[in-house]
């Protein structure tokens, strides 16, 4: 029996019965065709549920997507405490283009907390992804595209802000990002197997999103696997995702002081109907039926959750490639819950 195996093993000998019903549902989900690979990772205390299914295993890295903007939001948080910028800091101190009407108003702490006005994705997103567009695209476009309200009167989840965000980060260190990441983020956290972007891995290695067609940009397309979209482009295992939940969730500051990773994981939209944090989600109720309202984590398109629950000290991380529009109700979801009441 490898590590692995018996790590799961005692896993399952001290959980009640519904870990195991979770795992019947990711069984059943294979088995039936509509699932084609997962990864599952659980941990409370010195208790370890790690385990792949379909076409993965528990080493097998898969496309994150959005779980992907509380890495990039860590980076800038880690410029924050070496004082490089301050969340108050208009954008337009950085990326001077970026400036006119509105756009002056717009900080760093509103690109981290949707709270800017820019959009989700760009009214242009399918037109650059065909052609093939290199990032610096999206961030002219960005700095061009209208705002959907005023800054800082409302949330409207957005990929472009998180967008903007990696740009300042990159302007001010003046390294490409995905290499920023890698030494100040995963590095640190041991998370050997996360990259933004593939980081020199063949898409083969990966777990292969299930999506129609074979349009050179979509999901599983050399062009989008090597783009490193810092919204959305990360790859890792489910236990290296644990690993980045889990220094929040302790506070181990090796990333970023104990303080900044509190305020990532508390509502910074008090003043707004939509909670969120710094990069991380926080919305009671997001994650699982048993979760704290402390809980925090994030999801992503690809068809991945993720979230640790200060209450209970419990972290859980699904990677599939059933994207989230068909699994979230069919499958994540109801596999979250699950986990949520087994470490209650």
């Amino acid at each position: 029996m490898t590590r692995r195996e018996l790590l799961s093993s005692l896993a399952l000998a001290l959980r009640p019965p519904s870990t195991a019903a979770a795992e019947k549902l990711l069984a059943a989900a294979v088995a039936s065709g509509k699932l084609r690979a997962a990864s599952l990772y659980v941990r409370e205390g010195n208790s370890v549920l790690s385990k792949g299914f379909g076409a993965a295993t528990p080493d097998t890295p898969f496309l994150l997507a959005s779980i992907t903007k509380p890495m990039t939001a860590a980076g800038l948080m880690h410029l924050v405490d070496h004082r490089e910028l301050t969340l108050t800091d208009p954008v337009r101190k950085f990326i001077p283009e970026f400036s006119g009407g509105e756009r002056d108003r717009i900080t760093v702490h509103m690109l981290l907390t949707h709270t800017s006005g820019l959009p989700d994705m760009l009214p242009e997103n399918e037109d650059l992804r065909k052609r093939h567009a290199p990032l610096s695209e999206f961030v002219a476009a960005t700095c061009k595209t209208p705002l959907l309200f005023s800054p800082g009167t409302a949330m409207k989840y957005q990929s472009m802000g998180i967008l903007l965000a990696a740009e300042i980060a990159q302007r001010i260190t003046k390294t490409p990002f995905p290499q920023f990441l890698r030494t100040n983020i995963f590095l640190p956290l041991v998370m050997r197997e996360t990259t933004l972007g593939l980081g020199g891995r063949a898409i083969a290695d990966t777990a292969q999103c299930q999506v129609e067609g074979n349009d050179d940009w979509n999901w599983n397309s050399p062009y989008w696997r090597n783009l490193a979209a810092p919204w959305g482009g990360a790859h890792a295992t489910a236990e290296n995702v644990a690993r980045f939940l889990r220094s929040f969730l302790t506070g181990d500051g090796r990333v970023v002081r104990p303080a900044t990773g509190q305020l990532m994981i508390t509502n910074q939209n008090t003043k707004l109907k939509d909670p969120w944090g710094i990069g991380f989600s926080v919305k009671p109720g997001s994650f699982a039926r048993r979760c704290s309202p402390a809980a925090f984590g994030h999801s992503g398109s690809t068809g991945t959750l993720s979230w640790a629950d200060p209450f209970t000290g419990a972290c859980f991380v699904l990677l599939t490639t059933w994207p989230a529009d068909q699994s979230s109700k069919a499958l994540l979801h109801p596999v979250s819950d699950h986990i949520s009441e087994a470490v209650v």
